[in-house]
C-alpha cells in the first residue's frame, strides 16, 4: 500500500516559508527607515 502525503505538514512547512519571507520583508523595510536617505524627486 502506498504511503498517504502528508498535506498537513506541507500546509505548515508552506506556511512557515511565506511568514520568514514576509518577517525578512520587514526587516529589509526597518533598515531602510533607519538610514533615511532622501532620495525622493
Amino acid at each position: 500500500m502506498a504511503k498517504k502525503p502528508n498535506y498537513g505538514f506541507e500546509k505548515r512547512q508552506k506556511e512557515l516559508a511565506k511568514k520568514a519571507k514576509k518577517e525578512e520583508k520587514n526587516k529589509r523595510k526597518q533598515e531602510e527607515k533607519s538610514q533615511e536617505s532622501p532620495e525622493e524627486d
